[in-house]
């Protein structure tokens, strides 16, 4: 259970007393990137635009699961919900969970989703979890899907062995977030130079092959891993241009994608069938 896994410190400020849902750049409430590529950059950019990023990196991530319809969904890092509505209402799962590590991100999530919650019949829960370690039983979901939460994991092997465990056979899972295109070590100690995230503890420095790698290792098949980079980084600093100036750290991400040491990915797998 999610008390049996301890949330570092910068994990616990960030999603809790810090709400990092109510910083602007995140408008909606999503806290993810966003996937750019229906917005046109070359103009302003508007909050609207902005919401809808982070919109259609869900549905990014979301189509790449198959048909969903009377499928049971499972969301690892679910936040403050917003991603949940959204597949509950675009792609008629039959039931979807949200699970978060952080109790007061699920108080948030609650709160934002009152009315699906108390909707006739249930199609929508929020469970306390970590994604090392799932509260669930064995085989019990259809679809598991992250966004932009694997970059806080711990323990990618054991993320990808529950992930295994609870998908019924011919499930499949998509997780979306950024690591380091490979192993070559001197990724991390950039990274820690460039971004205040890395530095502090919040984000952890991994190669996209290493969740790949686990996910075969655990049993799952047909791994695959592809880069969005083009759709996620330029809109993201183009986002962030009207807030932050050039050299200011968060303007790093672009020049990280840029230097080979951090990209932006959708990963891909699929449990056996019978």
């Amino acid at each position: 259970m999610a008390e049996s896994v301890e949330m570092r410190t910068a994990v616990r400020e960030t999603y809790g007393p810090a709400d990092l849902s109510s910083v602007p750049v995140f408008a909606g409430g999503f806290i993810n990137f966003g996937y750019w590529r229906s917005v046109d950059l070359a103009g302003p950019v508007s909050v609207d635009d902005r919401v809808r990023s982070q919109q259609d990196l869900y549905r990014h991530v979301l189509d790449s699961l198959g048909p969903l319809t009377g499928r049971r969904l499972l969301e690892v890092g679910c936040g403050l919900g917003v991603g949940c509505a959204l597949a509950l209402r675009e792609y008629d799962p039959a039931h979807l969970t949200g699970m978060d590590i952080h109790p007061q991100q699920l108080d948030r999530a609650h709160r934002a989703n009152a009315a699906l919650l108390d909707a006739s019949p249930p199609r929508l829960r929020f469970v306390r979890g970590a994604a090392e370690d799932m509260p669930f039983a064995d085989a019990e979901f259809d679809r598991v899907h992250s966004v932009e939460a694997a970059q806080h994991f711990d323990d990618l092997a054991a993320f990808a062995r529950e992930t295994a465990r609870v998908l019924a056979p011919g499930g499949r899972v998509a997780v979306t977030s950024f690591f380091t295109p490979d192993d070559d070590p001197r990724h991390a100690a950039r990274l820690a130079e460039l971004l205040q995230t890395y530095a502090d503890g919040l984000d952890v420095a991994r190669s996209v092959t290493d969740l790949a790698e686990a996910f075969t290792r655990a049993g799952l098949t047909d791994a695959r891993t592809a880069s969005i980079g083009p759709e996620v980084w330029e809109g993201w600093d183009r986002w962030l241009s009207d807030q932050w100036e050039p050299g200011t750290w968060p303007r790093n991400f672009l020049k990280a994608y840029r230097e080979g040491a951090l990209d932006y990915y959708v990963v891909t797998a699929t449990r056996p069938g019978p």
